[in-house]
């Protein structure tokens, strides 16, 4: 097979090297080394598809990493929540301004939008590393309960948007008395 056999491996398995492709294949046990060495060759179909998997892995970070995504989009962490009287909503919205920030109800869902600026500074440092995301975002939540217009409360405090929706009185619930 124009391979060398290496010893010295984990667990007394030889280290296999494949000269004819010049690199190091996995530690295997004694048994397929010895079938190896009789012109057999044992296929791992899965240590396979895991070994392209990795090197697709590898050229679509190494392709990523040189695009420049046009706009990326920032999706606020929702809690809703319900109370005896009203629904609760709460929105991380950490570095937005309240300026940017448009909430809405809608048919029976809360919709709420706006947008995280970038901060621009020219200064003269090297970034190695960019997770911070900016940009436009929607999020759309649908009530779990009909609410009342009037009275909505929305509050921005510490990059926390918490909006207080109050429930319809209305009953779709009534006693039927059977005749």
């Amino acid at each position: 097979m124009g391979g060398s056999i290496l010893r010295g491996g984990r667990r007394g398995y030889p280290l296999t090297f494949d000269k004819s492709i010049l690199n190091f294949i996995h530690i295997k046990p004694i048994k397929e080394v010895i079938a190896m060495r009789r012109g057999l060759l044992v296929w791992r179909p899965f240590e396979e598809l895991e070994r392209i998997r990795r090197e697709f892995d590898r050229l679509m970070e190494e392709f990523i990493a040189k695009e420049e995504p046009a706009e990326r989009f920032f999706a606020p962490a929702l809690d809703v929540y319900e109370t005896d009287g009203e629904v609760v909503v709460k929105a991380e919205l950490p570095g937005v301004k309240k300026e940017d920030v448009e909430v809405l109800v809608r048919d029976n869902s809360l919709i709420i939008r706006g947008e995280k600026k970038e901060e621009k500074e020219e200064k003269t440092e090297t970034y190695h590393r960019v997770e911070r995301v900016y940009g436009k975002f929607e999020r759309v939540v649908a009530l779990p309960v009909d609410v009342k217009l009037e009275g909505v409360k929305a509050e921005f405090k510490d990059g926390v948007l918490e909006i207080r929706l109050p429930k319809e009185k209305t009953s779709k619930e009534a006693k039927i008395e059977i005749k």
